[in-house]
This record gives C-alpha cells, sequence and structure tokens, in this order.
C-alpha cells in the first residue's frame, strides 16, 4: 500500500477490521505475542477474544497436531474469522464470553488473550476463568496496551475528539489504555492464583497511510462508530476531517512524512503459569 493510497471503508465493521487494522496493528503485536510463548506441537490452545483470529491462525500454525480453539463475543468477527485461510491444524471457532468459557476444566494447554483483557467487565472472572480451563503447568499469555501517553498517535486522536465532540468522546479509546503499568497486570494474575509471572514492555511501530485514514478507520469501524450513527454521510465526513485536522496540530510532525502517519505505539506482555 503506497503513502498515497487511502483506505476504502467499504464493508461491514469486522471485514474492515481484518483488511486495515490487522495488518497495520493487531498482526504486528501477534507475532510478538507468539513469539515470545511459543506454542508447542501438540498443545491445545485457546485464544480468548480472538476477533478475527490473528492470533489463533498463528497458533494453530505452530502447534501443528493440537487442538486450536478461537473464540469471541462477536459472531461478526467469527465469521470474518472462518472465511480467512490458514495452515497448520484445523481450528475451532466458537462463540462465547470469556466470563465464562465454553471449555472444560483443565483442557487447554496456554491460553492467549491478545488485546483484549481491558475490555472485559469483570478482569478479574476472566483470568479465573483461563486459570480454570488450564492443564496443571499450563500458560497464560496476554497483551494490553499501555498509559495512552505512552501511544502519542491515540493520545492526539483522543485529544482532538474531545474538543470536536465533547470532554467524553475519547471514552472507549482511552478505556483501551487503562492499564498504565505492567505490575497492575502482574498483580491481576497472581491475585488470581497465577505463578511464574513474566512481564515485558513493549514498543512496536504502528503506520497508516494518513492521519485522515487512522481517523476514519476509529470513527467507523470500530465501537466508537456509535459517536457518529446519528449523522448524515456528509455530516460525519465533515467531523472526520475535523477530527483529523485537530490531531494533526497535536502530533510531532516527524509522525507524517511523505503523507504517511506513523507512531510508537506501546504494550504490556504478561506470562505467567498455573502450578
Amino acid at each position: 500500500m503506497s503513502g498515497h493510497e487511502h483506505w476504502q471503508l467499504d464493508g461491514s465493521a469486522p471485514e474492515l477490521y481484518q483488511r486495515y487494522l490487522v495488518p497495520a496493528i493487531t498482526s504486528i503485536w501477534a507475532a510478538d505475542l507468539i513469539d515470545r510463548v511459543q506454542p508447542k506441537r501438540g498443545e491445545a490452545v485457546l485464544d480468548v477474544a480472538c476477533g478475527t483470529g490473528v492470533v489463533t491462525r498463528l497458533a494453530a500454525e505452530r502447534v501443528t497436531m493440537g487442538r486450536v480453539i478461537g473464540l469471541d463475543l462477536n459472531e461478526g468477527m467469527l465469521t470474518v474469522a472462518r472465511s480467512v485461510p490458514h495452515t497448520g491444524v484445523p481450528i475451532e471457532w466458537l462463540q462465547g464470553s470469556a466470563l465464562a468459557l465454553p471449555v472444560n476444566d483443565g483442557a487447554i494447554d496456554l491460553v492467549l488473550c491478545q488485546l483484549g483483557l481491558q475490555f472485559f467487565p469483570d478482569r478479574a472472572c476472566a483470568v479465573r476463568e483461563m486459570k480454570r480451563v488450564l492443564v496443571s503447568s499450563g500458560r497464560v499469555a496476554l497483551s494490553v496496551y499501555s498509559a495512552i501517553e505512552r501511544t502519542p498517535g491515540a493520545e492526539a486522536f483522543a485529544s482532538a475528539l474531545d474538543g470536536r465532540l465533547g470532554p467524553d468522546a475519547s471514552k472507549i479509546k482511552r478505556a483501551e489504555h487503562i492499564f498504565a503499568d505492567a505490575n497492575e497486570v502482574g498483580d491481576l494474575l497472581r491475585k488470581e492464583g497465577l505463578d511464574d509471572v513474566e512481564l515485558y514492555t513493549v514498543t512496536k511501530r504502528i503506520s497508516f497511510p494518513s492521519v485522515l485514514d487512522y481517523v476514519r478507520f476509529q470513527l467507523i469501524a470500530t465501537p466508537m462508530a456509535g459517536l457518529l450513527a446519528d449523522h448524515q454521510a456528509s455530516e460525519r465526513d465533515s467531523v472526520i476531517e475535523a477530527v483529523a485536522s485537530a490531531t494533526r496540530l497535536r502530533l510531532d510532525p516527524s509522525m507524517m512524512v511523505d503523507g504517511r502517519f506513523s507512531f510508537p505505539q506501546e504494550a504490556h506482555i504478561a506470562i505467567a503459569s498455573k502450578l
């Protein structure tokens, strides 16, 4: 994709998520998570809040002869996940909640959860469920975004959004970044009975065709689309342009070179065991 090729958002939100957000962001973090935890041949793996399945498919490539399950609450995401080709062991796609995993006790060797824990209404319950389904010595590997100030592209967008649509407009975006410190994640895992917790804080470089494309995606193909749900198309486009312009003013010029939008994004990675 060239620096001047703008994204065409003509599809459902899950389709757009797979087409654009997965290559731009989640595939980068998925590779990091899988490389750190190293799923083993023959393991049973559960990917919680799998979305369109980028982590699930990488796990299926690694375990080859094991069992891999991708679980998500959103059936639309799973529909897209089922349509994406993959190699390795067949994947079981399940619709269900992270707070009541439809998996037997002690059935899983490795639970994965990429960039999902921050969204669960009861995070402690979700961790307990992950522990419940693990075999003895089974592992959990998850990632969450760090403080929004550590991801300047997201912070600039959130501030611009509040300035244009009101002080609560960025509430959903800021909720992605509730774990300011990696130790908050580690403490949660330990409190719910997991051990040998390893914590990492990692920065990746994220790139979009332009600031406008980044803002447009956020306001059309994520839960933040609700902010503009009652706007007519022309009014919606005007708001998106205004938020993009305000975002640019808050960015370091080095993040906008040759029209592209590139910025550092920080996340915490945690790996723990059930002893």
